[in-house]
């Protein structure tokens, strides 16, 4: 090669930063939220994710990286099984979550949903206030005292970095919002169910830069307590947030790694050609 691999990541404008890692994640270490073991996954005849296998650590970013197509969202949608909703899937192998199976006669998709909470590409305020858009989720759980829903959905907003823009506008419709505000909302939605993991499927796609980077600030405060999978496009993000990196490519899981190691040393060609720019 005429290029060294680290010439070829600045062609490709990708920016590596280091990222600490506090008492509390080194505590965490070795942890688990996903065991995931030779997981296929079928639309109809077409075969989508091949024999993946993969280990999601807990109270870290981890993020899932690759082009158009490869499987990242039907991975990410695996996991709380909400891909199951598509009539024509079929899967195969293992996913544990805390060393349950999800895919066990005995576990409840409502306590999975529950405890895999999902923000998607768009947001999707419901057509409600911002207040009954933060208390849906306890409401539907049986939570009917003002008192207490007041005290989730302040605890919620706050806890999604948004208290202070919307605490005189919590009656107002959400849809009234800006982009950026309208996703943080829906990530307080998630959090007032108090999730164990949060899945994120490119949640700062459709938003502008200051938008995406309160996003991304918010995601580094969320993964103190929450275990966090994110699906994104941009590479540059990925390196920004993320504790570990997946990558990807036509429904295969080629690489998983630390996301310096991953982005500064991949150990598959097929890694370094994508980061680098070659193809994606």
């Amino acid at each position: 090669m005429n290029e060294t691999i680290e010439q070829q990541k600045k062609t490709a404008n990708v920016k590596i930063e280091s990222k600490s890692t506090d008492k509390k994640q080194k505590n965490t270490e070795g942890r688990h939220v996903f065991e995931v073991e030779d997981l296929n996954l079928w639309y109809g005849s077409d075969q989508a994710l091949y024999e993946v296998s993969m280990n999601v650590p807990e109270q870290q970013v981890t993020a899932i990286i690759g082009p158009s197509g490869c499987g990242k969202s039907t991975f990410l949608k695996t996991l709380n099984r909400m891909v199951e909703m598509v009539p024509i899937v079929k899967t195969s192998g293992d996913i544990k979550y805390r060393n349950q199976n999800i895919f066990g006669n005995n576990f409840q998709q409502e306590y999975l949903r529950t405890k895999v909470g999902m923000v998607f590409q768009k947001p999707n305020p419901f057509p409600k206030s911002v207040y009954d858009n933060v208390a849906y989720g306890p409401r539907i759980h049986g939570i009917k005292d003002k008192k207490t829903l007041d005290q989730i959905v302040e605890k919620s907003l706050k806890g999604a970095a948004i208290w202070d823009e919307l605490k005189d506008r919590l009656d107002e419709n959400a849809y009234g919002l800006s982009g950026g505000q309208q996703q943080r909302v829906c990530i307080a939605r998630a959090l007032a169910v108090e999730p164990d993991v949060i899945l994120m499927d490119e949640p700062t796609s459709a938003l502008d830069p200051i938008s995406t980077a309160k996003v991304e600030e918010l995601v580094q405060e969320l993964k103190k307590k929450y275990s966090i999978i994110i699906v994104t496009h941009n590479m540059q993000q990925a390196a920004r947030i993320s504790d570990k990196t997946a990558f990807f490519l036509n429904g295969e899981l080629v690489e998983f790694a630390e996301t310096d190691d991953l982005f500064q040393n991949p150990r598959d060609k097929r890694t370094e050609d994508y980061i680098t720019g070659r193809f994606g």
